[in-house]
């Protein structure tokens, strides 16, 4: 059976947009047809780059969708611009992948989420680590009960990132930016949702951000699981990866990660000693992808959907719990306080 062809438009045409149009290049029967972006140029250079010689460039969302009407919006914007371009694309009827995190505030998220609901089109966000395979084999272990039921689950993510970007200025950019991903990272390998939040977040001295760009948190799941995350965007020397450094521990056993390749695993052989004694479980990771096959697989998913029903792994529906994570996180940053994590 031919592929149901599919046409879409791409709003926001900076830096991110470039590894979602190669991602959508290696999807068959996907055309990207118009570029939109508040600078022409950033437009005009992505639809040069990527071979659309007849897709439309505009500054003007609205207009596009009229002149292109196309089934999807891919929303590469700022967090302060999702909400015009998400309910204008569903009220175009286009369906809407879009990047992380779904919405400047929660408030805002589930305006959105009732408004896809209302329209009956999906409405996904950019998790690309939910498809990362070594991601997939950590998560696989955990339910396996191998290790007995979690109990614990520490992150650590630590870079020293320069960015020449808005985020340099941004408050809370650690937690909103980048800490959506861990956050739902966690959320996936632990299977629950977070129900309370106490974060600290402070700029160490020496950082090249004007905002806090360092953070502690631990949250409770919903299942009695506790999450903690330790991370920072000026962190010089030993990085972590972008996914994060994992350490899982189970009533019998514990698992840890470095967010490549190495994935290590013990679970509990004899108890009768003092200390356990422990049997090495084989769990060898996969070679890193090159950057952007996650984006790939989130967006091929997301298409199969469209195409043949279902609801994509990142749907927004659920995604609000991971900005539920961020927005508690932050809440209790600045109030010092154990807060609540209410999506």
């Amino acid at each position: 059976m031919a592929e149901q062809k599919l046409r879409a438009v791409l709003v926001g045409c900076g830096t991110i947009s470039e590894v979602w149009l190669k991602a959508s290049a290696e999807i068959g029967g996907l055309e990207v047809v118009g570029f939109v972006d508040l600078n022409a140029e950033n437009a005009r250079q992505r639809a040069a780059e990527f071979g659309a010689k007849n897709g439309l460039v505009s500054t003007d969302l609205e207009a596009a969708l009229r002149q292109t009407r196309p089934d999807i919006v891919f929303d590469c914007t700022l967090p302060s611009a999702r909400a015009q371009v998400v309910q204008t694309a569903l009220a175009h009827g286009c369906h809407v992948l879009t990047e992380k995190p779904m919405a400047d505030s929660l408030e805002t998220a589930r305006q959105l989420v009732a408004a896809a609901r209302q329209a009956g089109k999906l409405y996904a966000v950019m998790q690309n680590r939910r498809y990362d395979p070594n991601m997939r084999r950590v998560k696989a272990f955990l339910d396996s009960g191998r290790m007995g039921a979690l109990t614990t689950l520490n992150s650590d993510y630590y870079m020293g990132v320069h960015f020449e970007s808005f985020r340099r200025q941004q408050a809370h950019i650690l937690l909103l930016d980048m800490a959506i991903h861990t956050f739902d990272a966690a959320r996936f390998l632990i299977g629950a949702n977070a129900v309370s939040a106490y974060c600290y977040e402070w700029n160490p001295a020496g950082s090249w951000y004007e905002r806090d760009a360092s953070a502690l948190a631990i949250f409770e799941m919903s299942n009695g699981v506790v999450y903690t995350y330790r991370g920072s965007w000026c962190a010089e020397g030993l990085a972590t990866t972008w996914e994060s450094a994992w350490h899982a521990v189970g009533q019998r056993g514990s698992l840890k990660w470095d967010g490549a390749e190495n994935i290590q695993a013990q679970v509990v052989a004899r108890t009768d000693s003092m200390l356990s004694s422990f049997d090495d479980v084989p769990l060898a990771g996969e070679t890193p992808r090159p950057f952007g096959m996650g984006h790939l697989e989130n967006l091929r998913e997301f298409i199969d959907c469209v195409r043949n029903g279902g609801q994509p792994l990142t749907r927004a529906d659920d995604n609000i719990h991971s900005l539920a994570m961020v927005c508690a996180a932050i809440q209790s940053a600045d109030s010092g306080q154990r807060v609540p994590v209410v999506a």
